[in-house]
């Protein structure tokens, strides 16, 4: 919650747009041009646009004496209803900031979050959202929430005399409180749910926000899913079944995109609808390759990543719009750093062909392709296979039967202790009962020389069948 004269979102009011820009910040052609989007996002009209330079900032206003009196002139001329800063500003310096000028001030991150909070539309994005702006507002309470001092809080509470503001704090730390347990709640019903999907391939789309990810996911899956051309479109998880040439169907999971800037508070409170993309087997990184600034989106993507603790994650970046590039220059440039990229455009569908390919070849190297021949009376294994695995056929003898699987290589480990042979779905039976195992580069630091037959190699996968049944959870 925000103080009583900011319960209203920003949306219907005019507003100034300003920046401090450092020496050590990269500086676009238009500084602007990003908290623009913002802001419109947000529903405000913009009526004018400020930048300084300068080597730090003032400590009571952020920007310096001059700017903000040019500031205050500009707020009086256009009638403006707010300030949004597109830097990161302390309470005292907002506090200073709406003195001076005489309207209301907010910065980047209070934006993104009344963006954030307009469009949730899930009870889980709601939570966190909420979460997260109590987090934020914490330090900035004066008055808010003065309608809940009158709900008891339980054996503590002080009588009539406590000061507000305590109060205020008090009653935002206990919701805080209860926000935190209601989301470890959905976290691990959430981390549940993929846990289920152990055994399937899963691939998460992650990138700067409206660099297409939800274009490419409709033109991948066919998949309808919203694909507005706005920031933030995208604020909850949405998983597709994608099915992929030569290899079968795979789950394609769409969420968040993120932003420079992205509040480490926001990036901790949407944990849980970040989970396929923790779990997920590959990530496709989609930058949008016509943007000017697409070095630092990639670069601001993979700072977030790293945030998550998942950045060291299988992953393919994919430049979309290259419809929209106005030279090949500029795409040559983007080429040229990361020559491994896979140029796309979701909108007309060029290159979604090698797109596919690619992704195929990389689930190739995290699940292997086996024969399992498994005793007639080891259910276990049976049932482990079944559980991790794909099962593609079984073939039955008097002695058990043999199980051809495709199997996640870190699963491998009940199958290594206790099958009677394992092999390659290409190779020939075990030599004098010794287990063949098929292994590939993503699974080789993980298996032990001890488990390697003689003559093993890495092979791509081939061949994949229909999806087990019961393999459907909330996919559509």
């Amino acid at each position: 919650m925000r103080d009583e004269n900011r319960i209203e979102s920003v949306a219907s009011e005019k507003s100034i747009l300003v920046r401090v820009v450092f020496p050590d910040q990269p500086v676009e052609d238009d500084p602007l041009e990003e908290l623009y989007r913002l802001a419109t996002t947000a529903g405000t009209e913009v009526v004018e646009e400020l930048v300084q330079r300068r080597a730090k900032p003032d400590k009571s206003t952020f920007f310096g004496k001059g700017k903000v009196a040019e500031l205050k002139e500009l707020v009086d001329a256009t009638s403006a209803d707010v300030v949004i800063v597109d830097n990161d500003l302390s309470p005292a310096q907002t506090r200073n900031l709406e003195k001076a000028v005489g309207v209301k001030v907010i910065d980047r991150t209070e934006l993104i979050l009344d963006i954030f909070a307009a469009g949730a539309r899930t009870h889980e994005s709601r939570l966190a959202v909420e979460l997260a702006q109590l987090e934020y507002s914490l330090p900035r309470l004066r008055r808010m929430w003065t309608h809940l001092s009158r709900q008891s809080m339980g054996v503590g509470m002080r009588g009539p005399g406590e000061k507000q503001l305590e109060t205020d704090r008090r009653l935002a730390l206990k919701r805080i409180h209860d926000l935190k347990q209601e989301l470890a709640k959905v976290e691990s019903r959430r981390e549940r749910q993929v846990a289920a999907r152990d055994g399937v391939a899963t691939v998460s789309l992650v990138g700067y926000t409206n660099a297409g990810k939800s274009t490419l996911m409709n033109a991948l899956t066919g998949a309808g899913v919203e694909a507005a051309d706005r920031l933030f479109a995208t604020l909850d998880t949405r998983t597709r079944r994608w099915e992929i040439k030569g290899w079968g169907t795979v789950l394609l999971s769409d969420t968040v995109g993120f932003i420079r800037d992205l509040p480490h508070g926001l990036v901790a409170s949407f944990k849980s609808t970040l989970e396929e993309t923790r779990q997920a087997t590959l990530l496709l990184h989609v930058a949008d390759a016509s943007s000017p600034v697409v070095f630092d989106q990639i670069a601001a993507v993979y700072g977030v990543l790293q945030e998550l603790g998942i950045e060291e994650k299988d992953m393919l970046l994919v430049l979309n719009k290259i419809d929209a590039v106005t030279s090949p220059a500029k795409l040559n440039q983007v080429l040229d750093r990361y020559p491994n990229a896979i140029p796309v455009s979701a909108k007309n569908g060029t290159g979604l062909g090698p797109l596919t390919e690619a992704v195929g070849q990389a689930l190739s190297e995290a699940f292997l392709d086996l024969h399992v021949d498994v005793d007639a009376a080891d259910g276990k294994l049976l049932a482990h296979l079944a559980a991790h695995g794909e099962i593609l056929s079984r073939a039955y003898s008097e002695s058990g039967v043999s199980v051809h699987v495709r199997l996640p290589a870190a699963a491998m480990g009940m199958v290594r202790e206790r099958a009677a042979a394992i092999r390659s779905a290409n190779d020939h039976p075990a030599r004098n009962g010794t287990p063949q195992l098929l292994t590939s580069p993503a699974a080789d630091e993980r298996l032990t020389d001890e488990t390697l037959a003689d003559g093993a190699s890495a092979e791509p996968v081939s061949s994949r069948s229909e999806p087990r049944a019961g393999d459907t959870d909330e996919v559509a």
